[in-house]
């Protein structure tokens, strides 16, 4: 009789566990995610302290040492997620798992290698739990909008850069042909960095055509750059109009952790547990 007392109270500190880290809802989640958002702040105010030399040189075993401290504290986090997740492996493919992860790495790898310890400006990304944190629903809202017209329009922005690939391609050869090694243009990769500079408008000045051919070339491929700008945003704008919006709430699900669900869902629509 003892055993099924003693999973019943694993059971019930696992769903206290998960309300507490995963939800933002109750008092207690609130809490501990404004908390996390502060401490992962104050992590990358230490990452970029000890990028500064003056300040590394003067102060740098008191960042390392605080580096190694926030990375333990995100370590236990970490572990503590998967121990109230009721499929940890789920938890661990998904984006804020992956970012979780990648967020404590760099100081375990910086032991072999230490400049990659200035990779754990990567926290940055779990600053994202702000919308949910501050119930900003509607962009969380927006967000999972965004996603399914990226997703839906992938096909198209794929044929999009396809075509684009051909064109500074063609271009950059042409232009190559015509300026030649003489005018900077030693070679065609070199050409083709070019014109992508050039379509795009970034215009870095660091090659430019002398010849007049080549000048009416790169002012075709500056007016196509304008159009081309356009196109895609036309095509992610017209899948969002399409994606039928809806009222999304911030609860996160017990066995997965996926959230973006509707507000009034009852089963999670990626592992189909119970919310």
């Amino acid at each position: 009789m003892k055993y099924p007392r003693y999973q019943s109270e694993v059971q019930g500190w696992r769903h206290r566990l998960h309300e507490i880290i995963f939800e933002a809802d109750t008092k207690a989640g609130k809490t501990f995610d404004i908390l996390l958002l502060i401490t992962i702040l104050m992590s990358i105010v230490v990452v970029m302290l000890d990028s500064v030399e003056s300040i590394r040189m003067q102060h740098g075993q008191i960042l390392i040492f605080l580096e190694w401290c926030f990375t333990i504290l995100f370590t236990i986090e970490y572990v503590l997620r998967l121990t109230c997740v009721g499929k940890p492996w789920r938890y661990m493919k998904s984006f804020y798992g992956i970012i979780d992860l990648l967020a404590i790495i760099p100081t375990y790898v910086s032991l072999l290698i230490p400049v990659s310890r200035y990779l754990l400006v990567i926290r940055a990304l779990r600053m994202l739990r702000i919308f949910r944190v501050l119930k900003i629903i509607q962009y969380v809202d927006a967000g999972s909008i965004l996603v399914k017209a990226l997703q839906a329009s992938r096909q198209k922005i794929t044929v999009f850069l396809f075509t684009v690939l051909n064109i500074v391609i063609i271009m950059g050869s042409l232009v190559y042909l015509v300026e030649g090694p003489e005018n900077g243009f030693t070679s065609i990769p070199i050409s083709i960095y070019w014109c992508i500079v050039t379509l795009t408008t970034v215009g870095y000045g660091d090659i430019s055509p002398q010849t007049g051919i080549g000048q009416v070339i790169a002012a075709f491929i500056m007016i196509i750059g304008y159009g081309i700008i356009a196109v895609p945003t036309g095509i992610v704008s017209a899948e969002m109009v399409r994606t039928r919006e809806q009222t999304v709430s911030t609860q996160s699900c017990p066995q997965c952790s996926s959230e973006g669900h509707s507000s009034d869902a009852t089963y999670c629509k990626n592992c189909g547990a119970k919310l």
